[in-house]
């Protein structure tokens, strides 16, 4: 037996995302989330986007076959599979904390909005532009290829396990979008051309399945938010720098 699917889970909106939100209405350069970003909490109604989750997942059979845990050591991420799993009155499978699924290093630019990297950041702003999204990286931070070698690494390890058929994965927006273009093997254009399209709503879950160790994945379902009533569906795209660009 090997991983057959895999189930990759966003956190609850956090203070950060709620923070980010209003630094960007109020034109702010900086965002005053509070804390470091691996020990920023989930907001009230993350909480309750994750108790909604766990239900759903309970309501889905996530352990009707043998099922491994894997989750990002961020508390944001910690907190959502905790809940989840409380909610959906399900027993924790194998927990495994991984540094690879941390979210996406920002370096210089972290806890700034949009206008704040344009102030204070004007050359790298500049260099964000020309580069794109896809190569990028900010002095100290990382690009999107940079999360993808790391998640790379990490999905060997997937493919070393033999007792699990389906890995949940608790983890960042940025860690789902790019896990998923890793599993599907897309290039830059085709990245971006999906991203453009799609985005990795807060307590949202994607899925991946393969018929057998070695094929090829296919994308089963994206950010899927039915377990969600209209008015609690929160996104927070577009942290910082990753603003939509060519």
């Amino acid at each position: 037996m090997a991983v057959r699917e895999i189930w990759l889970v966003r956190h609850g909106e956090s203070e950060a995302n709620v923070a980010a939100a209003r630094a960007e209405a109020d034109g702010a350069d900086v965002i005053d989330a509070g804390h470091r970003d691996a020990d920023v909490p989930l907001s009230p109604l993350g909480r309750e986007q994750s108790r909604a989750l766990g239900r759903e997942l309970a309501d889905r059979g996530v352990d009707d076959v043998p099922v491994r845990l894997w989750v990002s050591p961020y508390l944001r991420a910690q907190q959502t599979i905790d809940l989840a799993l409380r909610a959906g009155g399900l027993d924790e499978p194998g927990r495994r904390v991984d540094e690879r699924l941390r979210d996406r290093e920002l370096g210089v630019l972290d806890l700034l909005t949009a206008q704040g990297v344009r102030n204070r950041y004007p050359d790298e702003e500049r260099r964000r532009r020309w580069l794109g999204k896809y190569y990028h990286r900010p002095s100290g931070g990382e690009s999107w290829i940079d999360v993808m070698l790391r998640l790379r690494s990490l999905l060997h390890d997937v493919d070393r396990l033999d007792e699990p058929e389906r890995l949940l994965v608790a983890a960042h927006d940025a860690v789902v979008m790019l896990t998923v273009a890793v599993c599907l093997d897309l290039d830059e254009p085709a990245l971006m051309s999906f991203a453009a399209e799609h985005t990795v709503a807060n307590a949202s879950l994607t899925r991946l399945r393969r018929d057998a160790p070695g094929a090829l994945w296919t994308l089963e379902e994206f950010s899927a938010v039915g377990h969600l009533d209209d008015d609690e569906v929160t996104e927070h795209s577009g942290r910082k720098d990753d603003t939509r660009v060519s």
